[in-house]
């Protein structure tokens, strides 16, 4: 596919993807448009990059649908000066987005080929307000905390405490929270003196859990 093909196809996502599944949040829209999802997809998917599917990445992971990202990205709502955590970094498309709306982006990846292509790609986009980091976040990533963002790009059969502990006051989490095939988005919302939570339903999915995501304990008879 031409880089003019790739240019069209972005343009055909967003308004036949994205804005139909109420992402309205035209910072978002711009942002997806401008980015070039392409550079970020392996070589062998690349004219697959705006398509309504899963793009596999190897190591059993996968970029999430269009879709997905773009919801995700409306419901964090990262602003320029926003102190933003993504555990898994995956390809770097969705680090990509996240630092194109916030100040500065955390990403934490536990496979370290993924971890290197993601750093190479970002890099060839000239993107420098990110950190990326090697290791487990499963259970969160307190280094940095605390954080006006964080992002679980995979999923969680039960959501650990400490991933709201390490928000901010008025800070969101986003993150898929289940087992298959009943795993939904949701958006938890630290209240502005940082007393309390708020948890919303987003829709539902399904994409990989996270490696070594904590397990809801499970009662024997």
């Amino acid at each position: 596919m031409s880089e003019l093909n790739f240019v069209q196809a972005r343009q055909n996502m967003i308004e036949q993807q994205i804005r139909p599944w109420n992402v309205l949040d035209q910072r978002v829209l711009d942002v997806i448009g401008r980015l070039p999802r392409e550079a970020f997809v392996p070589e062998q998917f690349r004219d697959l990059a705006y398509a309504d599917t899963n793009i596999e990445l190897g190591h059993g992971q996968v970029m999430m649908t269009p879709m997905v990202e773009a919801r995700i990205l409306q419901a964090a709502r990262a602003d320029a000066d926003d102190k933003v955590l993504e555990i898994g970094t995956g390809s770097g498309y969705f680090t990509a987005l996240l630092a194109s709306m916030g100040g500065h982006v955390y990403s934490v990846e536990i496979i370290p080929e993924l971890q290197k292509e993601a750093e190479g790609r970002l890099t060839g986009q000239d993107i420098t307000n990110i950190t990326l980091e090697e290791g487990d976040g499963s259970s969160g990533w307190d280094r940095y905390a605390p954080y006006d963002v964080i992002v679980v790009t995979g999923s969680l059969p039960v959501l650990p405490e400490s991933f709201q502990q390490s928000l901010a006051p008025d800070g969101r989490l986003v993150a898929i929270v289940g087992d298959s095939p009943a795993m939904e988005a949701r958006l938890v919302t630290r209240s502005g003196d940082g007393s309390d939570f708020s948890d919303e339903y987003l829709f539902t999915t399904e994409v990989p859990p996270l490696i070594n995501a904590p397990q809801p304990q499970r009662f024997v008879f």
